[in-house]
């Protein structure tokens, strides 16, 4: 269905493959076990010589399922699917790096990937953190071990937006592999294999579920690296093309050894989420662009950040990378002297709530939560003060996202 348009095609995905008994969703297979009517197609399904399931942690049809809709968002090779997107995270730098390997890395991460890099260094993976807005810092880091860059499209939660596509050419010049989080951008703004990744992740949990009810995450392999040159592929993975034995790897050594797997029924949901995402996309960029314009003339409001202001340091990047649609995330800072917990206290629309790509406006103290444990040292290097709110603007009426906001900021404590 590749000729279709992005929610035509993700809709008809299901039916148009002849599932069972007609079904418009693929069922729910809950069986954990797969039996096969001779030992030999069971050994082949093992083996790899034959399409199959053997076990419900390295997956079931249900989850396939989702895995080729993710994979034909992304227009990419292969997805494999995860429990969450920490869980898929994992997958990758577990699967893919050893000891006294270097990994280039974006300083603007999300708090839980930072806390994942801490214990990659602790492993003996050396880990630096650059500034990813600016390629000629990541090229400047590079040393003869290094194996792997990772960027996040747009950064959470100060909404920096990556040098993706100059990333991409360099690690394409020294045969790196590139691995880009499209959380907060999504397939439905920019494909990753449109920045030259190598690997895509992606926190279903988020914009493609979209509903806040199902964790999931997923690694798509966009078959424009060649695994070939990469130094760790086992020699038992090293079958056929060259460009899929990476998430081959990824899919043994960090889905089935680890056992991170993402149940049936909720890949159903997600994948029923995930017919909306277009949807749900437009409306809550335009959302978002709208209740930043507001806020950020606000004269209680020291700054807002989100890559649809003219005022936003990559705006014209984000523009050129999404085409006019910039996400739903953004940063404000509150002035010194507004009491942040008063502010949040006042909302009565916005929920206070961790999370994001929720069809609900969620909003917290980014520095009194989710970065809290990293301490005041790395929230400086980030960017996050303690005034600092994150707002994950949802799909409901403009207007009343607008006033929500505004009188919560107006009638906070100084």
């Amino acid at each position: 269905m590749s000729d279709y348009g992005f929610t035509t095609q993700i809709v008809h995905q299901d039916h148009l493959a002849r599932r069972e008994q007609g079904a418009i969703f693929q069922p729910i297979h809950v069986s954990t076990e797969f039996a096969y009517s001779t030992a030999e197609d069971l050994a082949a399904v093992f083996q790899g010589r034959k399409a199959g399931f053997t076990y419900g942690r390295t997956g079931t049809p249900t989850t396939a399922s989702l895995e080729a809709k993710i994979t034909a968002m992304e227009h990419g090779q292969n997805t494999v699917c995860f429990a969450t997107g920490m869980a898929a995270l994992n997958a990758i730098f577990f699967a893919l790096l050893r000891q006294g390997d270097h990994l280039v890395a974006s300083k603007y991460v999300f708090g839980n990937t930072n806390s994942l890099l801490l214990t990659l260094g602790s492993l003996g993976v050396e880990v630096t953190l650059v500034d990813a807005t600016d390629v000629k810092q990541v090229e400047a880091a590079l040393k003869a071990n290094t194996r792997m860059v990772f960027v996040e499209t747009i950064a959470n939660p100060g909404t920096q937006v990556a040098d993706l596509k100059a990333i991409g050419a360099l690690c394409d010049a020294h045969k790196l592999v590139y691995v880009v989080d499209s959380t907060l951008s999504t397939p439905y703004l920019r494909r990753g294999r449109d920045f030259g990744a190598s690997l895509v992740i992606n926190s279903l949990s988020k914009h493609i579920s979209g509903h806040g009810n199902a964790l999931g995450g997923a690694v798509t392999q966009t078959g424009l690296y060649d695994w070939a040159n990469f130094p760790h592929i086992y020699e038992q993975y090293r079958k056929g093309e060259s460009n899929t034995w990476g998430l081959l790897q990824i899919k043994k050594k960090g889905l089935r050894d680890m056992g991170g797997t993402l149940s049936s029924d909720v890949a159903h949901r997600i994948a029923a989420g995930a017919e909306t995402m277009a949807l749900r996309m437009d409306r809550l960029c335009a959302n978002a662009l709208a209740l930043a314009t507001a806020l950020q003339s606000h004269p209680r409001v020291s700054r807002v950040h989100y890559p649809g202001l003219a005022s936003h340091p990559q705006h014209e990047r984000a523009t050129q990378f999404f085409g006019g649609l910039y996400g739903g995330l953004m940063g404000v800072e509150l002035k010194p002297e507004i009491d942040v917990f008063d502010c949040l206290n006042h909302l009565k629309v916005a929920a206070l709530a961790t999370h994001l790509g929720d069809n609900r406006t969620l909003v917290l103290p980014a520095a009194h939560t989710i970065y809290y444990e990293m301490g005041p040292e790395r929230r400086t290097l980030m960017g996050i003060p303690d005034g600092f709110l994150r707002i994950s603007v949802g799909i409901e009426d403009e207007p009343d996202l607008i006033h929500d906001f505004t009188h919560a900021i107006d009638a906070a404590k100084a």
